[in-house]
């Protein structure tokens, strides 16, 4: 009887090590940066046994940050592996520079992060991979740094994605509203007059680059909208700003806070909740995952 629980064990452990999304790691040459950069392509289990496209989520990392951080550092490695088996989705973490902010820089050439997700990344993807290549099938979320991106390249480009999402986003890059040591504000007040200059507005910094300038964008684009915050997160008096906005111009959106703070414990639990919401825009539009 022992030997038989054991076999049956080996045997369901082997069933599901044979069932586990697998991931690229792929070079995408941008030819508005002039130079190479990585993404991590995740491919659910069902890729390979099946002929259909499937619909893509692409996930930006935050400030410091690289295309592996989605894969590495949160307290469960096999997060993205897991979500793109359960919900038969590709899940694509492009490079984003330290502190690109997701937008294309007047001053900077190295750092021209909108066109490269947008325009460099995508057309990769769909050119070497079995995608679907109409908004219908594309989503963008990312956190910190990257819910700045993926709410902002949504907002400019509400014609490649059905949905968008931010994790403890930078709604506002004006650092007087983050609730941060002087020196970190300093940096970054620094980092964003070297991107774009020195502010003309010294109330409403770089207001055509921030998240909470881009409300009524938002509303007109008729992207489907979700963002959530921790309740002790630095970032979250500007995400409820954000939210003011919406709800004065009428915008769908969902908006949650949740215990937790500015860390990875909080967006391993906060991301399956997003990707929850996808999947329903995804269905929602006719997607039939992994079918």
């Amino acid at each position: 009887m022992k030997k038989t629980v054991q076999l049956f064990a080996f045997c369901f452990l082997c069933s599901l090590a044979t069932k586990a999304a697998t991931v690229d790691t792929i070079e995408v040459y941008s030819r508005a940066m002039g130079r190479a950069l990585k993404t991590a392509v995740v491919l659910p289990d069902s890729y390979q046994k099946s002929k259909a496209e499937f619909p893509v989520l692409y996930l930006l990392h935050g400030g410091q940050g690289s295309f592996r951080d989605w894969l590495t550092l949160p307290p469960d490695k096999s997060l993205l592996h897991k979500l793109a088996d359960q919900y038969n989705i590709v899940i694509v973490t492009p490079e984003g520079g330290a502190t690109s902010y997701y937008f294309d820089s007047p001053l900077q050439k190295e750092s021209q992060f909108e066109t490269f997700v947008s325009s460099e990344v995508l057309a990769k993807i769909e050119s070497n991979y079995r995608v679907i290549k109409e908004k219908k099938g594309r989503v963008i979320a990312g956190l910190s740094m990257g819910g700045h991106g993926a709410m902002y390249i949504a907002a400019r480009h509400p014609d490649l994605y059905s949905a968008a999402g931010s994790m403890s986003g930078v709604m506002n890059i004006n650092t007087k509203t983050w609730k941060v040591p002087e020196a970190f504000a300093k940096s970054r007040t620094e980092n964003f007059a070297r991107l774009l200059g020195a502010p003309k507005d010294t109330l409403n910094p770089y207001i055509d680059y921030t998240i909470i300038g881009m409300a009524d964008k938002l509303k007109a684009n008729d992207v489907k909208l979700i963002f959530d915050i921790g309740v002790d997160d630095f970032l979250i008096e500007p995400n409820r700003e954000l939210h003011r906005r919406l709800l004065a111009n009428g915008t769908p959106h969902d908006y949650a806070e949740r215990p937790g703070k500015h860390e990875w414990a909080y967006w391993e639990n906060a991301l399956p909740f997003q990707v929850l919401f996808f999947s329903k825009v995804f269905a929602a539009n006719g997607v039939m995952q992994g079918k």
